[in-house]
């Protein structure tokens, strides 16, 4: 559906006294755009997803009762890197030479040059567009005179070495980051346990890293500024998103796209939010984030910009449960606190824990109030959404993995084209499908992830891999892929027909991932 009046007035009685409600014309501006993307946010943090949260949310909450909440919503991976190329792209990122796990520190971009994004598109429509906040899709650095950066394969993890910080000139602009992909700003410190420590404003680094972390550090080693505090990120982002809200004037269209830092590793609340929740230093960090929200929900308020403003508000993947990736479960074990509710699993899983996550929508008289949705929807659904909102045509080639549910945020009645199937991955690059109810996990009995068991080969006599109804049984309990074999081979059998190519552990069973060269992949981007 193209974003155009003439058209919405012709989907229903009941669209229609929505808009004539706020004495909409026959051609109304489309909005401003903010897009909060929480990093680690689990499906049960917030209050309005789960009632047993022991986590004050009061700003998502009053967010999720003035729109719309989506309840079967998914990042395209359960980890950062993959399900911030998706949201931006529209597109996979298992498409493109990283396989598994996310970028790391000095890896180049993986968003290509000419691979149109989101804020590329909103631009050609005069939008102005800044990115506040976590990166995390790479950088081209700048060498030194003589030196090479030699790096292994994407997302590796091994790209620490003293070595490779010492090739970098810091004092040289940075390519390849958000003012290359089609963002007119960028201010944020790109990964926030990742070095180089400091903050970077469009393409070049506030302040030089002279310095080493000495002692007890809570993220990789490298170069930072002296004196460098990881409690100062998440104030500072969100004055900077704050300042660039309260810059715009009613006439101009923009787009922020605001990527937070928390609750993600390290758990570094202010001291003023400590003590805050039941659920301990990473319950107070979320409700850090919520503050965080809060912020930018008033400054839209004192600009009066808030009926002229779509929010949107998810996470990238699941939760950890407390940012200590060798025990993820020690939260509820604690505190009783669930950060993935209900969910079996956590960030990294194939499970649901590792990418169901909240997705909430507001856009007052436009969108209805309290209003839940249980259509599936996957976060790299955003860029077409987008696109049909400002009546941007996605030409052959772009957001290929982008469905719109535009419809749905105007209570369409029945509306056609929306997504019946979503393809799902893993940290390690397990795959799964789901159609309808059932979910597919292929050649793969564990969690593909962090939870034990990692990695689960099929023995004789073993199902071939997992399949689950969700509605019957949400917490995938109960295998059926023997019981249903028709249904596991013809989902099989169309996962392999949407990504293209055959990876070793979708081989009815046989064990191993196989890498690809980029060229057999067919990658355009």
């Amino acid at each position: 559906m193209r974003y155009q009046i003439d058209q919405v007035f012709r989907c229903g009685i009941a669209f229609c006294c929505v808009i004539l409600a706020v004495g909409c014309t026959e051609s109304r501006q489309p909005p401003n755009i903010v897009l909060i993307l929480a990093d680690d946010l689990g499906y049960g943090d917030v209050g309005a997803y789960n009632p047993e949260s022991k986590i004050p949310t009061p700003h998502i909450d009053t967010l999720a009762s003035e729109g719309i909440r989506f309840i079967d919503a998914h990042s395209p991976s359960s980890v950062c890197t993959p399900t911030r190329y998706g949201v931006l792209t529209g597109r996979y990122a298992w498409r493109t030479p990283l396989k598994t796990m996310g970028l790391y520190e000095w890896d180049r971009p993986l968003i290509q040059e000419d691979r149109l994004t989101m804020p590329h598109l909103l631009r050609s429509k005069g939008y102005r567009t800044a990115c506040i906040g976590k990166w995390h899709l790479g950088w081209d650095w700048p060498l030194k005179p003589g030196t090479v950066l030699d790096l292994p394969n994407l997302g590796n993890g091994f790209m620490h070495r003293t070595e490779q910080a010492n090739a970098i000139d810091f004092t040289e602009p940075i390519r390849g980051g958000p003012v290359d992909r089609g963002f007119d700003l960028y201010f944020g410190d790109d990964v926030a346990n990742f070095p180089p420590y400091a903050f970077i404003e469009n393409d070049r680094l506030l302040a030089q890293p002279t310095a080493l972390p000495q002692g007890r550090w809570h993220g990789r080693p490298g170069p930072m500024v002296p004196g460098w505090d990881f409690h100062r990120v998440m104030p500072q982002i969100t004055r900077r998103a704050v300042r660039f809200i309260e810059q715009q004037t009613p006439e101009t269209r923009f787009f922020l796209y605001f990527s937070l830092t928390a609750p993600h590793y390290p758990i570094v609340p202010l001291p003023r939010f400590r003590g805050v929740s039941d659920a301990g230093r990473y319950g107070d960090f979320v409700h850090e984030v919520d503050w965080s929200v809060g912020e930018i929900l008033e400054a839209l308020r004192r600009r009066g910009l808030e009926e002229d403003t779509l929010v949107l508000f998810t996470s990238d993947n699941g939760a950890t449960g407390n940012g200590a990736f060798a025990k993820p479960r020690s939260l509820a074990e604690r505190t009783g606190h669930r950060a993935n509710g209900q969910w079996r699993g956590v960030k990294g899983d194939i499970w649901e824990g590792g990418h169901r996550v909240p997705l909430i929508a507001r856009w007052p008289g436009r969108i209805p109030e309290g209003e839940i949705s249980s259509q599936l929807v996957g976060l790299n659904d955003l860029f077409a959404t987008v696109a049909e909102i400002v009546d941007f045509r996605v030409p052959r080639g772009a957001g290929e993995d982008s469905t719109s549910f535009l419809p749905l945020l105007f209570e369409e009645p029945d509306p056609p084209g929306l997504r019946t199937e979503l393809v799902l991955h893993s940290s390690r690059g397990a795959f799964a499908l789901r159609s309808g109810n059932w979910k597919l996990i292929p050649g793969e009995l564990g969690s593909g992830g962090r939870s034990p068991p990692i990695r689960r080969r099929p023995r004789r006599g073993e199902p071939r891999g997992q399949l689950y109804d969700l509605r019957a049984d949400p917490t995938e309990t109960r295998n059926l892929y023997y019981a249903h074999a028709d249904e596991a081979e013809a989902m099989r059998a169309r996962l392999l027909e949407i990504i293209g190519y055959e990876p070793m552990r979708l081989r009815r069973g046989r064990g191993g991932r196989r890498e690809l060269p980029a060229e057999g992949l067919g990658l355009n981007g």
